[in-house]
């Protein structure tokens, strides 16, 4: 299997998930989120903290989403991200993306453990281009 193929297949998927959306505007997780809502991916957010964001209701955890979705961008410390994997998991998510800085090498031995193909090191935004 190339490097790609991970890559590739994520971006295929249609309904994704944010995970570490925030009210501010400037944070990289809303930033992630508008930018694949713009490209035509359905996006749910994620944040505990918040109801909707740019009208869109958005979830307390990925368990609360109201359909399964393809792939999660995880745009998170990496302590947060590793449980964010293990909730992923428990849901049968296949694809997970780990924005930069949101990686950790327990998360990503998480996915594999769990079969989970994962893209790190890479902006979502720019390969989704």
């Amino acid at each position: 299997m190339s490097a790609a193929d991970p890559l590739t297949d994520f971006l295929a998927q249609r309904v994704l998930a944010v995970v570490g959306v925030s009210r501010d505007p400037a944070k990289w997780g809303t930033i992630v989120f508008r930018d694949l809502r713009s490209k035509g991916y359905t996006v749910y957010p994620v944040n505990p903290h918040m109801k909707t964001l740019d009208g869109a209701e958005a979830f307390a955890s990925l368990s609360d989403l109201p359909e399964p979705v393809g792939g999660v961008v995880i745009v998170t410390q990496p302590r947060v991200t590793l449980e964010i994997v293990r909730e992923a998991a428990d849901l049968g998510v296949r694809r997970v993306w780990m924005q930069q800085g949101a990686e950790s090498p327990e998360a990503i031995a998480l996915c594999e453990e769990h079969g989970i193909s994962t893209v790190h090191g890479v902006c979502v935004m720019v390969k989704s281009r």
